[in-house]
C-alpha cells in the first residue's frame, strides 16, 4: 500500500458527522472520555467508605452506559446497511446479556450466580457464532475455516496457558480495586482508539497509544487480569466495527482473543532479576503482547482476507505486509510510551502503591460472606 493510499485513508473520527454512525462514534468518544476523566477524579480524590459507597453505583451505571453505546452503534450499522439482521439479532442480545451479567455479579456474587449468568452469556455468545458460521459459510472455503478454527483454539488455550504459568503467583480473583482500575483503563483504551492516525482499508489502525492503559494495567495486576480486561475491550472493538467480522473463528482472532495478548504486557512485571529496571520488564512483555497480536491478526488475515491478495501473491505474505503495517506501528508507539512513563519515579511508585495489597480470593466454603461482599 502507497504512502499516498494510507495518507487518503486518515478519518478523524472524534470530529467526524458526515454520517448518523460517525456523528454517534464522535458523540461516544467525548462522553467516554468525559466518564473516564470524572470517574478517575473521584477514584483518586474519594477514600475509604466514601469511595466504596461511589464504586458500585458508578460502575453500573459504566456498563449500562457501554451496553447502550453499543446497542446504538450496532442500531445504525444495521440501518446503513453495514450488518444483516442475522448478525444484529444475537450481537444485541450478546450486549445485553454481557451487561446484565455484569450487574448481577455486583449486586450478588455467589456460586448460583456465576453459574447462571455464566450460562445466560457462554449461551448468548455460542449462538453469535453459529449464526456468523451461518452468514459467512459462503465467504470462507470450508479449508480455511477448519484452519481458522483449529488456529482459534488452539492460541486460546496458549495464551491462557502462558498467563497461568509465568503469572501464577496472582490469583485470578477482582476486588474493588481492581474493577475500578479496569474500568478506567478499559474506557481509556476505547476512548482513544478512536483518534485512529490511519485506517486500514480491511480493517484495522494506527492510534495514539490507545493500547498504554490496557497494558499499564496488566503491568499493575498481573497477566491473568490483564488477558481478561483485554477480552472485554476486544468484545467492544467488535462492536465498534461490527462490518469487520466475517466468521467467528476470524471474530475470536480478531477482536477478543488479538487483545487479550496485550494482558502479556504484565508477564514480566514481578521478574526480580529486572525489579530496578520497570522499563525494561514492560518491554519485555510489550513486545510478548504485541507479538502475540500481531499473530493472531495474520492467521486471521491468510484464512478470511486471503481473496483480498493480489492476483498472484500468497495470502500469507499478503497478510504478513498488511498486519505488519499497522499491528507493529500502533503496538510500539504504546510499548515505547509506557517505558518512557516508568523512567518517572512517580509514576513507578504509583503502580506499586496500587499493588501493594493482593486481593485475597473467596473462600467457596463460606458463601454467605460471598453475597455481602463489596464490590
Amino acid at each position: 500500500m502507497s504512502i499516498n493510499t494510507l495518507l487518503a485513508s486518515v478519518k478523524w473520527y472524534p470530529v467526524l458527522f458526515d454520517s448518523a454512525l460517525n456523528a454517534m462514534r464522535s458523540i461516544a468518544f467525548w462522553l467516554t472520555v468525559a466518564i473516564a476523566i470524572a470517574f478517575a477524579l473521584c477514584v483518586i480524590l474519594l477514600h475509604g467508605d466514601n469511595r466504596k459507597k461511589f464504586l458500585k453505583p458508578a460502575i453500573i451505571a459504566i456498563i449500562a452506559y457501554a451496553a447502550a453505546v453499543g446497542v446504538a452503534l450496532l442500531a445504525l450499522t444495521l440501518s446503513q446497511d453495514g450488518i444483516v439482521v442475522l448478525l444484529f439479532v444475537p450481537l444485541l442480545i450478546l450486549i445485553l446479556a454481557v451487561a446484565a451479567s455484569a450487574v448481577t455479579l455486583f449486586l450478588k456474587r455467589n456460586k448460583l450466580v456465576y453459574i447462571i449468568t455464566g450460562s445466560v452469556t457462554g449461551a448468548a455468545l455460542i449462538a453469535t457464532l453459529i449464526c456468523m458460521g451461518v452468514y459467512s459459510a459462503d465467504s470462507v472455503t470450508m479449508n480455511d475455516q477448519i484452519a481458522l478454527y483449529i488456529c482459534a483454539i488452539l492460541f486460546m488455550g496458549a495464551v491462557i496457558a502462558v498467563s497461568a504459568v509465568v503469572d501464577r503467583k496472582n490469583k485470578f480473583v477482582f476486588d474493588s480495586k481492581s474493577i475500578a482500575y479496569a474500568a478506567i483503563c478499559i474506557a481509556m483504551s476505547f476512548a482513544l482508539s478512536y483518534l485512529r492516525i490511519v485506517r486500514m482499508p480491511q480493517g484495522g489502525s494506527i492510534t495514539p497509544a490507545s493500547l498504554l492503559p490496557l497494558m499499564l494495567y496488566a503491568f499493575m495486576f498481573g497477566a491473568k487480569k490483564g488477558i481478561f480486561a483485554g477480552f472485554i475491550y476486544g468484545l467492544l472493538q467488535a462492536l465498534q466495527s461490527p462490518d469487520g467480522v466475517i466468521h467467528p473463528a476470524q471474530f475470536v482472532l480478531d477482536f477478543p482473543l488479538a487483545f487479550a495478548c496485550m494482558g502479556l504486557a504484565g508477564l514480566f512485571a514481578n521478574l526480580k532479576a529486572l525489579n530496578k529496571l520497570p522499563q525494561v520488564q514492560f518491554l519485555l512483555g510489550g513486545i510478548i503482547a504485541g507479538l502475540g497480536r500481531f499473530i493472531m491478526h495474520f492467521i486471521s488475515g491468510t484464512f478470511a482476507f486471503g481473496a483480498y491478495a493480489p492476483e498472484g501473491q500468497p495470502a500469507w505474505l499478503y497478510s504478513l505486509g498488511y498486519q505488519a503495517g499497522y499491528v507493529l506501528p500502533d503496538v510500539a508507539i504504546a510499548v515505547v510510551a509506557g517505558a518512557l512513563a516508568l523512567c518517572s519515579p512517580a509514576i513507578v511508585r504509583l503502580i506499586k502503591s496500587k499493588t501493594a495489597a493482593k486481593p485475597q480470593a473467596v473462600e467457596t466454603a463460606a458463601p454467605e460472606k460471598e453475597e455481602n461482599a463489596e464490590v
